[in-house]
């Protein structure tokens, strides 16, 4: 196994295709695949389902995933530790949702911590209204959020990560053995709606574009929650990858699901009010997420 292999899973993995991660990474499309086809001969196991419309993670591979992002991210942080970063200094406000504050940026605060020793990082805790509304009255400095919630105009956005979403059921569950599920099954089953940075909208969109309903037994503003429930058998949700752990609180295991139909991805990235001048801090801050989750970590 070499970094090459961990740098082109990790592409398709947050892509979700081979063409997308053959053009992030400025590659033919044939070196995608034969690295990853490498990959899974080396593990022996199958890292994606291969799909018409893309590739998705198997359970081995969202497991590996997370190994294989800490590799390259402590990688790249070795390479960029001693790079002038004592120079970048002053003050941000940076205003971010639920959702990404608790799965997404106490990592990366650690990072930029270290990396920017002499930048001052305050985050406030806002709602994707607050935050529009704050960002356009410049009273923060940027924003980290879901982009794919993102309304107003005047805000510019910066999408840095694609978190599929997919069905969550309790461990041996009959779904567990059925391949794609389609929504008319899964609105047979009681289901648990999170609530949280406009969970519960977003997941009408989708099942009323198909014309179905889901069967809500139970709203809910905690994740934790919802992995309790689905873990103990009480109902099934549909959520992102990003907020997905395979146990609940009481050690009952949870299983992911791909469905039948196309589900968005809910989509975590930057924002910013877009006629306001940017410091040279907002663009470090910039510049780190970019290079962290937009550019090759790696050349070979």
């Amino acid at each position: 196994m070499n970094f090459k292999h961990l740098k082109y899973f990790v592409a398709t993995a947050e892509t979700g295709q081979v063409s997308r991660a053959a053009k992030l990474l400025s590659i033919s499309q044939s070196s995608v695949t034969s690295s990853v086809r490498e990959l899974e001969a080396i593990l022996g196991v199958s890292l994606f389902q291969r799909r018409a419309q893309g590739m998705d993670l198997t359970k081995d591979g969202r497991q590996f995933l997370h190994a294989a992002r800490d590799i390259l991210e402590r990688i790249d942080a070795a390479h960029e530790f001693d790079r002038g970063s004592n120079e970048v200094t002053g003050t941000l406000t940076v205003a971010a949702s639920y959702t990404v504050i608790g799965y997404f940026l106490p990592y990366h605060l650690g990072r930029l911590s270290q990396l920017y020793p002499r930048l001052d990082i305050q985050i406030v805790e806002l709602n994707r209204q607050s935050i529009e509304e704050q960002l356009l009255r410049c009273q923060i400095d940027m924003a980290l959020a879901l982009t794919s919630n993102i309304q107003r105009d005047g805000i510019e956005t910066l999408t840095l990560l694609k978190s599929p979403r997919r069905l969550w059921v309790p461990a041996g569950h009959e779904f567990c053995h059925e391949g794609d599920v389609p929504l008319s099954r899964i609105a047979q089953e009681p289901y648990v709606m999170l609530t949280v940075d406009e969970a519960a909208h977003s997941s009408m969109k989708y099942w009323n574009s198909h014309n179905q309903n889901p069967n809500v037994k139970l709203r809910t503003s905690s994740v934790e929650a919802v992995r309790s429930l689905v873990g103990n058998g009480q109902g099934v949700t549909i959520l992102s990858d990003m907020v997905y752990r395979p146990w609940s609180l009481e050690g009952r295991r949870i299983e992911t699901v791909p469905t039948d139909v196309e589900i968005p991805t809910m989509d975590v990235g930057l924002a910013f009010n877009r006629g306001a001048a940017r410091s040279l801090a907002m663009e470090t801050l910039k510049g780190y997420f970019t290079s962290a989750f937009l550019s090759p970590k790696l050349q070979f």
